[in-house]
């Protein structure tokens, strides 16, 4: 069917969702319009209604998920509601938040291949898209491996392939980066460019992350938490939105009175050389704190099989202290966390908990002093309620169950207490997640990608609890890809990479200046300068 040329790629007509009929509307009479060839972005807090948005651009919502819906949905010019759901892999291909929730094959060049298999795309033009896919997302190196093998993040690169091996006229996109290491981004965000700027695929991408995105972006749609909406231009958007959702390097914009606002490094790198201010070298590193160790390493192998994950590895993590475990995805954060979980055995060495071997710890003892929140968060999911969730881990840790309802205050759900767990939004589940994580004040705390699903606004406030944990003595280590969140929450950045530690220091010495890891402030000013704190505190004029 030809697209009149006035007609839009995609088109919500004046939608409303709700998932079951006691259930509260997710969206509420929504209109958006995405013109061909566009680059959209949606963002907004954890259970706004981004994810059932873009489920509804192709037939998902209401097709598999059920529940009451009205209004159109047009893609391509065809109505959601009567075109071939089967089909619609063809206009438009799909990546879900969680990797997993369409892993179908054992193998990944199977995963990626199966649906070109499904709709008889020859053997020739498969084997020539596959290549060119395992090519543009580095997964030459993964194609015989098996999927539930894979990181979160390699994982999360063939859900991606698998969508764009179809050549779909339109690409969605449900937090596609919120797995992937920083070199995974650019790779990920270079592919999509191409395909929008160079073959006019038109993309809908929901995103926290905005510093990510932006520069690509035709229009950037906000949707708050009282189901307001703000769309428009990014940068006519962000002087509309919370000042907070904005990229590191356009607040420092709004804070330095730049004008017009850098969306990019490069933008921000121009508007600084025009300033005449200068900064002042910024606060030398704290010494590390004389608090009693609570966790250690001490020459310590992980395996998967026979392979080895890490080896030799050696640190310790003293009370107060917050240590950020970055690296490429597949570089062992998740085991080494795993491990000091007693969930993943070691081959060699030891580790301790508070001076005691963790061998000589039963699985309830462990769970009182150490908090682990797991990459998928719904794993510690198991309970009929939110406020049972949290309840059963303030008991756990022989805490008052009273604690439960100010743990959901601070956490932004207490009006989903009697919600079930996995009735909420990925965000949500990982807030409560959080929650039942750090209930109880354990000493030790260990979390596996925690800002996975959280608005910009839920990430300072996490940024804020964690460093106050910290001051009451606990010991922090996150596993995160976030160089961001790094950068602001850490006292002390790893590298893993090689199956062992490449430098271990403050977040100033291990992240300024790389090219890798670097944020974007960093990148902007240069010398030690991380965050917008560094640069807008301790301005002064040159003389």
């Amino acid at each position: 069917m030809a697209i009149r040329p006035t007609e839009p790629m995609l088109h919500l007509d004046r939608v409303s969702f709700r998932y079951g009929p006691d259930s509260s509307p997710v969206l509420a009479d929504t209109s958006w319009r995405i013109e061909e060839g566009s680059f959209a972005v949606v963002t907004g807090p954890s259970g706004c209604g981004k994810s059932t948005t873009l489920r509804s651009l192709n037939g998902i919502v209401p097709h598999f998920t059920g529940g009451s819906f009205g209004g159109n949905v047009t893609v391509a010019g065809e109505n959601t509601r009567t075109y071939p759901t089967r089909a619609f892999s063809r206009l438009a291909g799909f990546v879900f938040q969680e990797p997993d929730s369409l892993a179908i094959s054992g193998r990944v060049d199977d995963e990626i291949a199966f649906g070109m298999e499904q709709l008889g795309v020859d053997a020739g033009t498969m084997r020539q898209r596959m290549e060119e896919m395992l090519d543009l997302l580095g997964l030459a190196s993964l194609r015989h491996r098996q999927v539930a093998t894979l990181s979160g993040g390699e994982r999360q690169r063939v859900a991606i392939a698998a969508a764009l091996v179809m050549q779909p006229r339109v690409l969605i996109l449900d937090e596609p980066t919120s797995q992937l290491d920083p070199i995974g981004v650019d790779d990920v965000m270079a592919v999509l460019e191409r395909l929008n700027h160079d073959f006019g695929v038109t993309i809908a991408t929901a995103e926290h992350r905005l510093e990510r995105v932006l520069p690509l972006a035709d229009s950037l749609r906000v949707m708050e938490a009282h189901g307001s909406v703000i769309e428009g231009v990014p940068l006519e958007v962000l002087n509309r939105a919370d000042a907070r959702l904005a990229p590191p390097v356009t607040r420092a914009g709004m804070a330095l009175g730049w004008s017009p606002l850098p969306l990019s490094v490069k933008q921000g790198r121009s508007a600084w050389r025009n300033d005449h201010r200068a900064l002042v070298e910024p606060a030398v590193d704290p010494p590390r704190p004389e608090e009693p160790v609570r966790l250690a390493f001490d020459r310590v192998d992980l395996r998967y099989g026979q392979e080895p994950v890490l080896e030799n590895i050696s640190f310790d993590v003293r009370g107060t202290e917050i240590l950020a475990l970055v690296g490429r995805n597949g570089s062992g954060k998740t085991t080494l966390l795993r491990a000091a979980m007693g969930l993943h055995s070691v081959s060699r060495g030891v580790i301790e908990v508070s001076g005691t071997s963790l061998a000589r710890y039963d699985a309830e003892k462990l769970a009182r002093r150490v908090g682990f929140l797991p990459q998928r968060a719904r794993m510690l999911l198991y309970r009929d309620s939110v406020i049972d969730e949290v309840v059963a881990a303030l008991e756990l840790r022989s805490a008052s169950p009273e604690l439960g309802v100010e743990l959901l205050r601070e956490s932004g759900l207490a009006d989903l207490a009697n919600r079930h767990p996995l009735d909420l939004s990925s965000g949500e589940q990982e807030r409560l997640a959080l929650a039942i994580t750090m209930a109880g004040d354990p000493e030790i705390l260990l979390l596996d990608e925690p800002t996975r699903g959280l608005d910009a606004i839920r990430k300072e406030e996490l940024v804020d609890t964690l460093q106050s944990r910290a001051e009451r003595g606990a010991a922090i280590v996150v596993a995160t890809h976030d160089v961001e969140l790094a950068a602001s929450l850490a006292t002390r950045v790893m590298i893993l990479g090689d199956k062992g530690i490449v430098t271990e220091d403050s977040p100033r010495l291990v992240l300024a200046g790389s090219l890798a890891y670097g944020t974007q402030v960093n990148r902007v000013f240069g010398n030690g300068y991380l965050t917008l704190g560094d640069v807008v505190v301790e301005m002064r004029m040159v003389t």
